[in-house]
């Protein structure tokens, strides 16, 4: 499928009732593949990359923190001092309290988790089964309390990922996730497991999007659905000066849960 590049921004879904002074959005196929896993050349995702990284400087934020995920729990955490793009290895969840800072995570079926309190602090998780089963959305609530955000506080969004109808798995899957072995393959809604999660960690205001990444492969790219590609999840802290950045798709593709 040919893929007609747009401003990674344009095109993007926003994340809903993020907390003040953050912003937060998932790119799309529009925007083109950010991911280095695939047989692309790299020098159409590195203008990618160079293209998300003007648009995020012209509204003050300078530091871009991402890594080459392994589907873990690791979430970092980013104070001041540094200035560009990192990109770092073995982790998988990003944690801020630093306006002018973004974080990042790619995606193609598994789910962007975006975490905001209204105190300043950002957090931004990459959630595939392993991750989930490995409780990665604990780590993250766990990093946020750690900076007085407790989780009953805390607006925690699930991004686009593939859903519960589309996503059949192993029975070594099922019983990773639930503790129990099912004879057979079965469907698995990973989001609604890290909406339980959230839940039962005290949080309160949780939306999660309706897109589902193989059900919306015009719009999104699918591991599932043989695609190469990988969109983002992007959060960021603006800084005082700046001013909101506008990502162009209607809210009505979110939904409380």
């Amino acid at each position: 499928m040919l893929v007609h590049d747009a401003p990674p921004l344009a095109t993007a879904e926003p994340v809903p009732d993020v907390a003040t002074g953050a912003v937060a959005w998932t790119t799309t196929r529009q925007a083109g593949s950010f991911g280095f896993g695939s047989d692309e050349p790299v020098g159409p995702v590195m203008t990618r990359w160079s293209g998300l990284l003007d648009a995020l400087a012209a509204y003050g934020i300078h530091r871009v923190a991402s890594a080459t995920q392994v589907h873990g729990a690791e979430v970092a955490q980013h104070g001041a001092g540094w200035r560009g793009w990192l990109r770092q290895r073995g982790v998988d969840g990003h944690l801020t309290a630093e306006p002018g800072t973004a974080l990042v995570v790619t995606v193609a079926d598994c789910t962007p988790v975006f975490i905001s309190h209204p105190r300043g602090v950002i957090a931004v998780l990459h959630a595939g089964w392993r991750g989930t089963a490995l409780r990665i959305l604990d780590a993250g609530l766990d990093g946020m309390a750690q900076c007085q955000c407790p989780p009953d506080e805390c607006h925690v969004h699930l991004g686009p990922a593939i859903c519960g109808r589309c996503y059949e798995v192993g029975p070594e899957v099922c019983e990773a996730i639930t503790g129990v072995r099912p004879a057979t393959k079965g469907l698995l809604d990973v989001r609604q497991i890290l909406a339980d999660q959230a839940y039962r960690r005290g949080v309160v205001n949780l939306t999660v999007s309706r897109m589902c990444t193989l059900c919306d492969r015009t719009r999104f790219f699918s591991h599932r659905g043989q695609d190469e590609g990988r969109q983002l999840g992007v959060v960021a802290l603006l800084p005082e000066s700046a001013g909101q950045i506008d990502a162009q798709t209607p809210r009505a593709s979110n939904e409380s849960s």
